[in-house]
């Protein structure tokens, strides 16, 4: 797996020094490099990040500020000059807290750490289950969603959004860490980015499945393993 991160520093020296290193590492991916918090938190408005290369000195927002306010699933590593923040920095739960002149080996040992974070968000005891447990917003804090609620399930990037008659739920997590969550005689997948409940299907053809009014298309792929459960049904 991969981690997609950015790095938001006011020190072009850092930057270029973190640059550097996350090329070095083969699971990191570098989408962006701010100056500026506030631009920075402009960005993960609107985009999907794994990790942020916080520093904490900065103007108009401190980096402690910034992490205060940002999603709890994106990972805080602070980089700092300043040894003193290295308390309140763990205290809100990040990752690591690298002090500056910050050589590769200490780098390397703290992405590390990422590869062994615990991936829960979605669980389910067993199969035979009618409900699942999705994380929401918030230190493990899960949300129980009965399976019969769920119309389809939609893949973005690396979140998903559960669609229900009542609401969507986005969470950090895969389409196939979904897919091994539902019971398999409940659910197929019909594209590389959806998986349905069969029994919320209103119609089909040959290239859609309409849901909730929704037209989601149906992936060559996955065309033949779908019509055949179809046929197992018509009469």
């Amino acid at each position: 797996m991969n981690f997609k991160c950015i790095i938001v520093d006011d020190e072009p020296p850092a930057t270029r020094i973190l640059e550097n290193y996350i090329g070095k590492v083969s699971f990191l991916e570098n989408t962006g490099i701010f100056n500026d918090a506030l631009k920075a938190l402009e960005f993960l408005n609107t985009q999907n990040v794994d990790v942020i290369f916080l520093d904490i000195q900065m103007p108009q927002l401190t980096g402690l500020q910034l992490s205060k306010i940002i999603s709890k699933d994106i990972k805080v590593i602070f980089t700092t000059a300043y040894p003193d923040f290295a308390l309140e920095g763990f205290e809100l739960n990040a990752i690591d807290y690298l002090l500056k002149p910050i050589s590769f080996e200490r780098f390397y040992q703290a992405v590390s750490k990422l590869k062994s974070e615990p991936k829960t968000e979605i669980s389910s005891n067993d199969n035979s289950s009618d409900f699942i447990f999705v994380k929401t917003d918030g230190k493990n804090k899960f949300q129980k969603l009965f399976l019969d609620e769920i119309l389809y399930v939609e893949s973005l990037q690396n979140y998903v959004c559960i669609h229900t008659l009542k609401q969507q739920i986005i969470t950090h997590s895969s389409l196939k860490n979904v897919i091994e969550s539902l019971p398999e005689k409940d659910f197929i997948q019909i594209h590389k980015s959806y998986v349905i409940a069969l029994k919320q299907i209103e119609s089909t053809d040959s290239f859609s499945v309409f849901i909730n009014a929704k037209e989601l298309p149906i992936g060559a792929t996955f065309k033949d393993a779908f019509f055949e459960r179809i046929d197992q049904n018509k009469i």
